[in-house]
Order: C-alpha cells, then structure tokens, then sequence
C-alpha cells in the first residue's frame, strides 16, 4: 500500500511530494533528490499505526 505525503527540503526549504510505501514499516529512512534544487534529502517517515498518518522530516545530505 502507497500513500502520497509532502516534505520540506532541507536545503532549499521548498515543498516536495513523494510515494511512501506503507508495507515498508512505521519508521523508514531513505534519501531522495529535491524536485526543485536536485539537492540530496535523507528523508526520515514516520506512519502512525492507527490513523496512518505520514510524517517525514529532512536533513541535508553533503
């Protein structure tokens, strides 16, 4: 099962949109190149068990 979240980019701080694959876990990590600036994100998603709710937070990837 796939959900649709957004995320802010770390280093340009715009808003990004990406797949996240809800049979993969309740925490995952992955890296993922910003649709604006190509910059490298690590993606951090958290899925809440009873509402699955998605959360990603960012850090910059140097």
């Amino acid at each position: 099962m796939e959900n649709v979240a957004e995320y802010y980019c770390a280093c340009c701080g715009e808003v990004n949109s990406t797949w996240v694959d809800l049979s993969q876990g309740l925490t995952q990590s992955y890296i993922e190149d910003c649709q604006v600036c190509c910059r490298p994100n690590t993606l951090y998603v958290a899925i809440d068990e009873e509402t699955l709710a998605v959360e990603i937070t960012t850090d910059f990837l140097e």
